[in-house]
């Protein structure tokens, strides 16, 4: 049987409309957006499925919505007899991934990103700090333009072959990207973002996130979990120390695919809104499978798979 990874994506797939139509068809997708409703005490199925969407960008939403997202679309891929062996997320997606696992239940996991959300929101002052991707250019090089361009300016994401992003204050990105350009980038794009995320700068969220953290009783995952921070399987002892330092280091996406091919993965589903993952895996390993369950016809093509044994 062909080897099942499902993956998560973070923050930045977010859109209204994203979960609607399996809320509408799905019971089981239902269920989570009311349990969703409930636990936070306001209608995020009204905020995802309606917008305003300038409010759904706001980390404090944004986050808990691509959560309960991406774990109702798991529910109806469970609903479907469609399970995996191997589990990762981007970033926040890391919590949808153990939520899917079994490692975390929804509720504790919804009211955690909320709070995280909240906390990344008032960790630097808005407007003074950013993130760049820079398209084109080894990671090698990268690193190496972060410790030249003076002020707090760190890598923040190393997502696949020539596309890492860095994250920083806003003078400290401006020199970054200048001398990107000189060393042959491509293309440096600043992105929609309200501040320094996957950097030391977060660093004061981190610490008023860590009670929270420390509150969590996390079981052992169902399938192994590998973790964007270190690119290893986590085990249930180490679930709390990951995301407390998810919020300070890079996501190292390029080194968790890596990992979970080698590992034998042979398949991946993008569980939730998007298809950046995807695009991601596949510049990683072009020759991989890859499918998104962001939308009933993707989840008819997965479903139809069967039949190649994809599903286990």
């Amino acid at each position: 049987m062909t080897k099942l990874a499902f993956v998560f994506p973070g923050q930045g797939s977010q859109h209204v409309g994203m979960g609607r139509d399996f809320h509408d068809a799905s019971r089981a997708a239902r269920a989570i957006w009311e349990e969703a409703d409930q636990v936070l005490g306001f209608s995020l199925r009204r905020l995802c499925f309606e917008g305003p969407a300038e409010v759904l960008q706001q980390t404090a939403y944004a986050q808990p919505a691509l959560l309960t997202a991406s774990i109702a679309c798991h529910r109806v891929l469970l609903a479907h007899g469609i399970e995996a062996e191997m589990y990762a997320g981007h970033s926040l997606g890391e919590y949808s991934a153990l939520v899917a696992a079994g490692a975390l239940p929804f509720a504790d996991a919804l009211s955690l990103v909320r709070r995280r959300g909240e906390l990344m929101e008032e960790a630097y002052p808005k407007g003074q700090g950013g993130m760049t991707a820079i398209l084109g250019l080894d990671r090698t090089f990268v690193d190496e333009l972060c410790t030249l361009a003076g002020g707090v300016v760190e890598v923040a994401n190393y997502n696949c072959p020539r596309q890492v992003v860095i994250s920083g204050e806003q003078k400290a990105l401006e020199a970054a990207r200048q001398l990107a350009l000189k060393m042959g980038a491509r293309r440096v794009i600043p992105l929609d973002v309200s501040g320094p995320f996957h950097s030391s700068l977060m660093a004061p969220a981190a610490r008023a996130l860590a009670p929270s953290l420390e509150a969590l009783e996390p079981c052992a995952p169902s399938g192994d979990v590998y973790s964007s921070v270190n690119g290893k399987v986590a085990s249930a002892n180490e679930i709390k120390d990951i995301l407390a330092a998810q919020l300070t280091n890079p996501v190292r996406w390029e080194e968790t695919i890596e990992a979970m091919l080698v590992h034998g993965a042979e398949a991946f589903v993008e569980v939730g809104p998007g298809k950046v993952l995807g695009g991601l895996i596949r510049r990683i390993a072009k020759d991989t499978a890859i499918y998104s369950a962001a939308e009933p016809r993707g989840l008819e093509k997965l479903v139809a798979s069967k039949k190649g044994d994809i599903v286990r």
